[in-house]
């Protein structure tokens, strides 16, 4: 099988186009971002944000003519309104971006679901490093626990985890020519571009192709009948984790951090990015809370101890549980097998399920309190 190169890519493309851009996709400018990884191509096409639904199309048949290509085993595509500095093509432009609006002014309701998905859960963190992946994958399987239908999705697009910490090898396969299939684990539902591209391949995409992959990844994949998709976000609170809040309607966010107080610095921004898209807040999660030696049993609070307990009590989020710095943890991590998945009976399986357990309960509890809160309609 023929190696796809970047400008074989845009050879095909030559083949692309749609009278409301006056010619073919690479001959006005429009394609940018290709990426070539794996035999996966991706790219987004730049157009008028007021033409984006009719030029769904376009769309549709430029990654058809992509996956018609020998040696692309895949494609994903993007329309975006991002306007390519420098571009002296002669095709419409696309519109200036507008002042970004504060976020809390953005609306929040009728947000589209996920067919057959009950609830969507981020666990997010302010910063990387501090076990957001590890905890979303424990979490997910504590919440299979207690007799839910769980899904996974890897939302990190820089740097995926959910394949390694499961122990997920392979690619996806097409339901139909549109839709993926999900890989699976442990009896999880999951999804990650970490099945699409290389682990070692870098993603050097600017935010909105970002967007684009993600929305794909969460809406044109066969997730079936879940009651929850645990959704592993983004460290920090940029255009990715904004957009997600925003556009998807989250069931509610699980926050990560650690004791010290340089984490729980970021972690607040987290916060208050959901408090203002009206997220609600399930709880935050004292992970590296404290170290017990193997040898000795004595503990150590290496990152300070109690930290995030205390800020979950000062702003009136509730607080899931603080997670050991342990061996276990870390090695059954690094292997795929997840201490909730390979020792439920152990000590540090049980807290990951307490956690899981707490959480769905405040999803309960919030969706009956919307509920109540509703208008009624009265016939007289």
């Amino acid at each position: 099988m023929p190696d796809v190169t970047k400008e074989d890519v845009l050879e095909c493309l030559k083949s692309v186009r749609h009278e409301a851009i006056g010619g073919d996709v690479v001959s006005q400018g429009v394609v940018s971002d290709v990426f070539v990884a794996d035999g996966k191509v991706f790219f987004s096409i730049t157009v008028p944000a007021h033409l984006a639904q009719k030029l769904e199309p376009l769309r549709l048949a430029a990654e058809d003519a992509v996956k018609a290509m020998d040696g692309v085993r895949g494609a994903m595509v993007a329309l975006t309104a991002e306007k390519k500095p420098g571009n002296k093509s002669s095709s419409p432009q696309p519109a200036p971006p507008q002042p970004q609006q504060p976020a809390q002014a953005q609306p929040t309701g009728n947000k589209p679901g996920v067919p057959g998905v009950g609830a969507i859960i981020a666990v997010a963190s302010g910063k990387g490093g501090v076990g957001k992946s590890t905890t979303a994958v424990n979490l997910a399987l504590g919440l299979q626990a207690i007799g839910l239908k769980v899904g996974v999705l890897d939302a990190d697009i820089y740097g995926p985890s959910i394949p390694r910490l499961l122990n997920i090898k392979g690619q996806p396969q097409q339901a139909d020519g549109r839709m993926l299939k999900p890989m699976e684990a442990y009896g999880l539902k999951v999804m990650s571009m970490g099945f699409l591209v290389g682990e070692e391949t870098p993603m050097i995409w600017r935010g909105p192709m970002v967007v684009s992959a993600l929305t794909q990844m969460l809406r044109e994949v066969e997730w079936g009948q879940l009651d929850v998709i645990v959704v592993d976000m983004p460290p920090g609170t940029g255009d990715a984790q904004l957009t997600l809040a925003q556009r998807v309607p989250l069931a509610g966010a699980v926050i990560v951090s650690t004791p010290q107080d340089l984490a729980l610095i970021d972690a607040r921004k987290g916060i208050n990015m959901f408090k203002k898209v009206d997220v609600p807040l399930l709880g935050i999660v004292e992970n590296m809370s404290y170290f017990l030696c193997p040898s000795c049993g004595e503990r150590a609070d290496i990152f300070g101890h109690g930290g995030a307990r205390d800020e979950a009590q000062k702003i009136g989020v509730p607080f899931l549980g603080a997670v050991p710095l342990h061996m276990d943890i870390r090695e059954n991590s690094d292997a795929g097998t997840p201490v909730v998945a390979s020792a439920p009976d152990g000590i540090h399986a049980g807290i990951y399920r307490d956690m899981a357990n707490t959480a769905w309960e405040n999803v309960q509890k919030d969706q009956q309190a919307r509920e109540q809160a509703a208008p009624s309609i009265v016939f007289e």
